[in-house]
């Protein structure tokens, strides 16, 4: 199969279109846009500024991805925006460039599913495997790690994470950081404790998920501050991965953990 440009598409002459890649009909391409092999653009998108589009990724109508941020200190900086492989972004969703202020680049990993009518915002950066539902909506700056879901119609506060494998409930307001392997739901958002199902979907042993459960239970039902957990949680649970990365989440954190 060999790339297709569709007649009413508009390819700048200088992007940069991998092998076996499509454009559908009256899609716009920008002359800094690079496309990777076998990336198929569907009609009615707009793809602009700066941006890298992996191997693979299907882009669905009436996406716009690169376009200037909606943030009123970007003055035109010449800033990026990258997307990995086999991704699949549904109808209507809006990726924007990064900003000076905020390293320069928006940043999508590989196996990403993004569903119709999310947005993500300038200077994200988004790892691997993560699903974001309808109209799931991300501010600035913020950060999710692999594995995690966002429901739909929620929304996340700009400089927020979202660790790994985290679960997010449809229609929660996230205004701190969601903590790994955590269930978190509702305006504003609260903590329900460890991700039981998911991390069992996802093949982790009886033991990483009891020793997880313990943590939670420190965390968030032994009425103990969060140092105080924390410090609980280090001097009994020793020798678990999963629950040397929750402490490290929380110890880095900024803006706070959900609880």
């Amino acid at each position: 199969m060999t790339t297709f440009i569709h007649p009413t598409a508009i390819v700048n002459s200088k992007a940069v279109l991998g092998p076996d890649c499509q454009v559908g009909a009256f899609s716009v391409i920008g002359e800094d846009v690079e496309f990777g092999r076998g990336v198929l653009i569907d009609s009615h998108v707009v793809i602009d500024g700066r941006t890298r589009i992996g191997d693979e990724t299907r882009v669905y109508p009436f996406v716009s991805i690169g376009l200037p941020p909606q943030d009123l200190k970007y003055s035109g900086e010449p800033t990026a925006t990258e997307i990995g492989k086999r991704n699949h972004i549904r109808e209507f969703v809006t990726i924007h460039r990064g900003t000076a202020g905020g390293g320069g680049t928006t940043r999508i990993g590989d196996d990403n599913l993004l569903m119709a009518q999310a947005h993500v915002a300038h200077d994200c950066q988004l790892g691997s495997g993560i699903i974001m539902a309808n109209a799931a909506t991300l501010a600035g700056h913020v950060e999710i790690d692999d594995g995690a879901s966002i429901g739909a119609y929620s929304g996340v506060h700009q400089f927020c994470r979202i660790g790994l494998q985290a679960f997010v409930g449809g229609y929660s307001v996230v205004v701190k950081d969601a903590m790994p392997y955590a269930t978190i739901q509702g305006n504003h958002a609260k903590c329900y404790g460890l991700n039981t199902l998911g991390m069992k979907r996802r093949g982790y042993s009886r033991e990483a998920i009891d020793n997880l459960s313990r943590a939670f239970h420190l965390l968030l039902s032994a009425k103990l501050n969060t140092t105080q957990a924390v410090e609980k949680i280090q001097a009994e649970i020793t020798g678990s991965p999963e629950v040397d990365r929750l402490v490290a989440f929380i110890l880095s954190s900024k803006r706070g953990v959900v609880k």
